[in-house]
């Protein structure tokens, strides 16, 4: 009796192609997706219309999104082993996320802790938007049947009320959605801002807390020298007490085959100019081969709408079942193809 495949696991994690992809962004995540696309089945979306909630000047985001899509793909993302496409152009998550908008509490919403932190640093564009992000992120997930979405620790919240609408929505409807789980890489590191080390480091920051993927060598290397450490020369980890040499440990430990014993053993008494120059070589020869492909595919326009058009076809045949689905559960008019 000849054996079935066992149907791969779906992944989907989406990014907004806003600001600049940071080292974190890197390491965190994208030089996993290369591993994950050999095991699950994955999709990544660049996710426009979550940025539209802070004013966008209109033909820098068209920009950002195709900039995002470049980096993704010199990353190491193969186009046909990946669903790579943008947001606004499969209709279907807007669609989801008006009916799941029915399907969620006011209070939970005003729980969610990035809507406080974005209302506090858009004070003047306290949009209804901003406060039902979370919603159509639950949607960007559970239009896909997804099993699994990698996240870091400020991302439970989200993927919480994700699991909070499906579980609502099943017990009315029956079994419609999966309930997606957490994915926690086994390889990366957090990395942090390099002027604020017990932060994050983020791509919403300013340029000097953190290393851009595009950044070149030269400044990546003044960003290095600036970064914020201690005052007793000792390269040692200890997250506590040496937020800041901890955190450029890390990028080493993460880019380089070292142990955090060996760049201690190497780099400990040496100084913290020494020690900066060495991670500074170390990400800049980690970022000069997804830069140089960055560079080739950014200038095949060609190439790249392809990759978008294929994946927006992709991402819309199963999006589409989803809703033929939930439209069915909910009372809505059917829809033909």
């Amino acid at each position: 009796m000849e054996a079935q495949n066992t149907p791969k696991q779906r992944i989907f994690s989406g990014i907004q192609p806003t600001g600049n992809l940071t080292l974190g962004n890197y390491i965190g995540a994208l030089r996993n997706f290369g591993v994950l696309q050999n095991e699950y089945d994955c999709l990544y979306s660049i996710v426009d219309m979550h940025a539209i909630t802070v004013r966008q000047e209109p033909s820098e985001l068209r920009k950002a999104c195709l900039r995002t899509m470049a980096i993704f793909l010199a990353s190491g993302l193969d186009p046909e082993k990946n669903i790579i496409y943008f947001q606004s152009q499969v209709p279907q998550h807007a669609e989801l996320g008006w009916i799941l908008d029915c399907f969620t509490y006011m209070g939970e919403l005003s729980r969610m802790t990035q809507f406080k932190d974005k209302s506090a640093k858009h004070a003047d564009n306290i949009n209804a938007g901003l406060f039902t992000y979370p919603v159509l992120m639950a949607a960007d997930i559970l239009l896909y049947m997804t099993n699994l979405v990698p996240i870091g620790a400020d991302q439970k919240q989200h993927l919480e009320l994700a699991r909070d609408i499906a579980l609502r929505f099943n017990a009315v409807y029956g079994d419609v959605f999966n309930v997606p789980e957490g994915y926690f890489p086994k390889v990366g590191a957090r990395i942090m801002s390099l002027q604020d080390p017990t932060r994050k480091m983020s791509k919403s920051d300013p340029e000097e807390c953190y290393i851009a993927i595009l950044d070149k060598p030269e400044i990546i290397r003044k960003k290095l020298r600036r970064a914020v450490t201690d005052s007793d020369n000792s390269v040692v980890f200890d997250p506590e007490n040496k937020p800041g040499i901890a955190n450029l440990m890390s990028i080493m430990y993460a880019l380089s085959d070292k142990s955090m014993d060996e760049i201690t053993a190497d780099y400990d008494g040496k100084g913290y100019g020494v020690f900066k120059d060495a991670v500074a070589d170390c990400v800049i020869s980690a970022l000069e081969p997804i830069q140089k492909e960055y560079d080739r595919i950014s200038a095949d326009k060609a190439y790249l709408e392809q990759v978008m058009i294929s994946g927006r076809e992709r991402a819309e045949q199963i999006a589409w079942k989803t809703m033929l689905k939930v439209r069915k559960k909910v009372g809505l008019a059917a829809l033909k193809l």
